[in-house]
């Protein structure tokens, strides 16, 4: 990593006046759709936040203070207590259907949340412990048994969001390892295979354009045939697959097509919250005067829908100063893993800043109706502790790696 000043002095204050300004309008928008909620003031989702707040800052202090060698050198005791959380909830009663949450002491815990922080620091210890030229086919294929146990376990809970989230760092910090690019395209092909099948144009465009990269990457001649026509193959099981899906997830991906198909269902919670969004204009119509919010037309608004009450009530200039903010936080985690020269460092701020790439790209895309609703949290703003005390934990390791602190 390149040596100089603003490294250790600049930048981190920089980063953590961003992230506690990302907090703070989250808190904001708490306190504004508290205002047309019953109970006492301390009963709010804005001053249990607040005290999430304090324990999320807190342990990212505690994390910036451990010695990386120590957490290199226990990053499968890590994601072993990773994998006794996500089973945990199987333990405990159903919430809302699922075995996502556990409840300690009155509060509910997430554990796939940390699970996010184990899988990437294990991740980035076994991709470390081999040199670029050493990470062989081999190596991708146990890489992604490691990730595929958590991800399995928590897509069965259901939660398919934190599982896709869990997924999402694997192929990059692959690449960011030195695994060859014809390698991972081969492990990405079938998925694009089945997607692509449900259009007769795409599929055949798709099946060129698989012919022409397997020409260009010369392997065997029975290893390209092999790998053309097993995805052939894949895209004509697609109605298999779909059926796979639950009921409410072909719904959300059928409604995601056409929102008009089921306004007052399926479509609902996107025409609302374009509806909040919209109706925000350049400068929203200011603090509390939101009538999606307060009078409750925009659905799970203090976490998955956060930003379309951000929008509606302050307006698009400050959710463009949001999504710059993050902008910006992702480009600085991207530089601190491409100037480090520590190799494991360098694989766990790829991790995290794909991580929180996931979450924004996607909480974002859900709330224009860009994408299928999906129920992913806008980091450092919506509402909840266990995901927000994992973000301040990722923060505290990058940080760490911005200062050098390589014990």
């Amino acid at each position: 990593m390149k040596t100089g000043t603003w490294l250790h002095d600049d930048f981190p204050v920089h980063v953590i006046l961003a992230v506690l300004g990302l907090s703070l309008v989250g808190i904001i928008a708490l306190i504004s759709i508290g205002l047309s909620q019953p109970g006492a003031w301390y009963q709010h989702s804005y001053v249990k936040q607040i005290l999430f707040l304090l324990i999320a800052v807190s342990l990212a202090y505690l994390v910036y203070r451990l010695p990386v060698s120590r957490i290199h050198k226990y990053a499968y005791t890590f994601y072993g207590l990773g994998l006794v959380g996500v089973t945990m909830p199987y333990f405990f009663h159903r919430v809302a259907g699922t075995h996502r949450w556990i409840s300690l002491g009155g509060i509910q815990v997430q554990p796939s949340e940390l699970a996010k922080v184990f899988l990437v620091i294990a991740l980035a210890r076994f991709l470390s412990d081999h040199k670029p030229e050493n990470l062989k086919f081999r190596e991708i294929i146990l890489s992604m048994i490691l990730v595929a146990i958590p991800v399995g376990i928590v897509a069965n809970q259901p939660d398919l969001g934190t599982a896709l989230i869990l997924f999402a760092p694997l192929f990059p910090m692959l690449f960011w390892a030195g695994a060859r690019p014809y390698h991972l395209f081969l492990f990405i092909a079938p998925l694009l295979s089945i997607l692509t099948a449900f259009h007769t144009l795409s599929f055949s465009l798709w099946g060129i354009l698989l012919l022409g990269i397997i020409y260009l990457s010369r392997p065997t001649l029975l290893a390209g045939v092999t790998v053309y026509f097993s995805n052939l193959f894949l895209g004509l099981l697609s109605p298999y697959f779909w059926g796979l899906l639950k009921p409410y997830q072909q719904e959300r991906i059928l409604t995601f097509l056409n929102p008009e198909k089921d306004p007052l269902g399926s479509a609902y919670q996107i025409i609302q919250s374009q509806t909040a969004i919209g109706s925000g204009g350049l400068f929203g119509k200011g603090f509390g005067q939101g009538t999606q919010t307060h009078l409750k037309f925009l659905p799970v608004q203090e976490s998955d829908f956060i930003l379309s009450v951000i929008g509606e009530e302050l307006g698009f200039i400050v959710i463009a100063a949001v999504l710059i903010t993050f902008a910006w936080l992702l480009i600085r985690i991207l530089r601190t893993s491409y100037e480090c020269r520590d190799r494991f460092v360098s694989l766990m701020a790829m991790g995290f800043s794909i991580i929180f790439l996931a979450h924004v790209f996607v909480n974002a895309a859900m709330t224009v109706g860009m994408i299928p609703v999906k129920g992913l949290p806008l980091p450092f703003i919506s509402y909840g502790g266990s995901f927000l005390v994992t973000s301040y934990i990722m923060l505290g390791l990058i940080l760490k790696s911005e200062l050098k602190q390589l014990d």
